[in-house]
C-alpha cells in the first residue's frame, strides 16, 4: 500500500519561505509544532496550496476492492493525517522540505529581513529629542501622606496547590523526564508556601536557599516520601544507597541542622560542654549518669551503643550504632541533655 503526494516546486517553496519569514509567529508556531490555519491561509496568497487535496492523493493498492481509495488505502489516509496533526514538519517533508533544512532557511532570511530594517530605520537627530514626562521626585514625595494604605497581606494557603501534569502525545524530549518534572513543580510550590509564610511572620526560614546539590537532594527525597522518589535520587547521585538514607532520615528529625550534625563533627564552646556535664550530675534522678565519653560534639555512652550528638542550633540529636558499625539518627533533638540521654537510654532498653 503506498500514498503518493505531489511535491513543491523551488518557486513555490519561496514564495511559501517569505510568507512565513514575513509574520515572527508563523516561525513560532512552527517551532511549537503547530500549524496555524493563518498560516496555510497566507501562503494560498501567492498561490501555495500547502494542504494537498483529495485529487493530489494518489493511493496504490495491491488488493482486489474496488473503492478508490481501498479501505487499506483510507486507513493510511487517517493515519497520516493523525501525524500531520502532531507534527507540521511532517506535512513540510512529505511536501518536499526537511525540518532542519527549513529551520536553517528561516534562520537566514530572519537575519537578512533584520539587517534590511536596520539599514533602512532613520537614525533620531539629538536636537528632535525631548526630556521625559513625569512627576517630579519631590512633588510626589511630598504627597506620600495621601496614598493609600497598603492592602492586607494574602491569606497562608494551608497546603500547595497540585502541580499540572505534564502529558503529551508526543514522545519526551531527551533528557527531559515527565514524571521527575511534575515532582520538581510539586517541590516547588511547597517551598514557595513556606516562603509565603515566612515573610508573613518574620521568622528565619527552616531551609537555607544556599543547598548544595547533595543538601537539596537530601531535602527532596526526605520531604516527598514516595518510593520512588528515593528511586530516582538513589540513581542520579554518586553516593551509597545506605548514606541517603541515612542523610534522608536525619533530615526527617532536623531540617539542614540535623544533616549538619550527622555529617559534619564540630568542637562546641568548652564551656557549653561543662555546662551541660553540670546538668547532667544535678538532674539525674537514677544515681549518677552514665559514664561519657567526649570527642568534639560527640558524646557517646561508655559500654552502650548509644551517642549524643550537639548540634549548632543548641540541641542534643540521639543516634545508635548499628550491626554494620555506622550511627544513625535515632529520634527528636531536644535542647537539655538529660531530657535527651533519658530518652535514648529508655529506647535502649525498650529494645533490647
Amino acid at each position: 500500500m503506498s500514498l503518493t503526494i505531489p511535491v513543491l516546486g523551488d518557486a513555490e517553496w519561496d514564495q511559501f519561505l517569505d510568507t512565513v519569514a514575513a509574520r515572527a509567529g508563523h516561525i513560532a508556531a512552527l517551532l511549537d509544532h503547530d500549524m496555524p490555519t493563518e498560516l496555510v491561509q497566507d501562503a494560498l496568497v501567492p498561490g501555495v496550496r500547502l494542504l494537498p487535496s483529495a485529487n493530489d492523493l494518489e493511493p496504490f493498492c495491491s488488493c482486489p476492492d474496488w473503492g478508490h481509495p481501498c479501505k487499506h488505502g483510507a486507513a493510511l489516509c487517517y493515519q497520516v493525517a493523525r501525524l500531520l496533526d502532531e507534527d507540521p514538519f511532517v506535512l513540510l517533508l512529505m511536501r518536499g522540505r526537511g525540518e532542519q533544512q527549513l529551520l536553517d532557511e528561516f534562520t537566514r532570511r530572519n537575519a537578512a529581513r533584520a539587517e534590511t530594517e536596520a539599514a533602512s530605520a532613520p537614525v533620531p537627530s539629538p536636537r528632535t529629542l525631548t526630556a521625559p514626562t513625569g512627576i517630579p521626585a519631590q512633588e510626589v514625595f511630598a504627597a506620600r501622606a495621601d496614598l493609600p494604605p497598603l492592602p492586607e497581606p494574602p491569606t497562608l494557603p494551608e497546603r500547595a496547590g497540585r502541580p499540572p501534569a505534564f502529558v503529551t502525545s508526543r514522545p519526551a524530549e531527551p533528557g527531559i523526564d515527565p514524571e521527575a518534572l511534575e515532582i520538581l513543580a510539586a517541590d516547588a510550590a511547597e517551598r514557595a508556601r513556606r516562603q509565603l509564610a515566612t515573610a508573613l511572620t518574620d521568622e528565619t526560614p527552616l531551609v537555607p536557599a544556599d543547598l548544595t546539590e547533595w543538601q537539596d537532594a537530601v531535602r527532596i527525597a526526605a520531604e516527598h516520601p514516595q518510593l520512588e522518589v528515593f528511586a530516582r535520587i538513589a540513581q542520579s547521585i554518586d553516593r551509597p544507597l545506605s548514606e541517603l538514607a541515612q542523610a534522608v532520615r536525619a533530615w526527617r528529625y532536623g531540617g539542614m541542622a540535623a544533616l549538619t550534625v550527622l555529617e559534619d563533627p564540630w568542637t562546641p564552646d568548652p564551656s557549653v560542654l561543662a555546662r551541660a556535664r553540670a546538668s547532667l550530675a544535678r538532674d539525674w534522678t537514677d544515681g549518677r549518669p552514665p559514664q561519657l565519653r567526649a570527642w568534639r560534639n560527640r558524646w557517646t555512652v561508655v559500654g552502650r551503643d548509644r551517642q549524643l550528638r550537639y548540634g549548632h542550633d543548641a540541641r542534643w540529636y540521639p543516634y545508635r550504632k548499628e550491626a554494620d558499625g555506622t550511627w544513625w539518627p535515632t529520634g527528636q533533638p531536644d535542647p537539655d541533655p538529660t531530657t535527651a540521654l533519658t530518652t535514648l537510654l529508655a529506647l535502649q532498653d525498650h529494645r533490647s
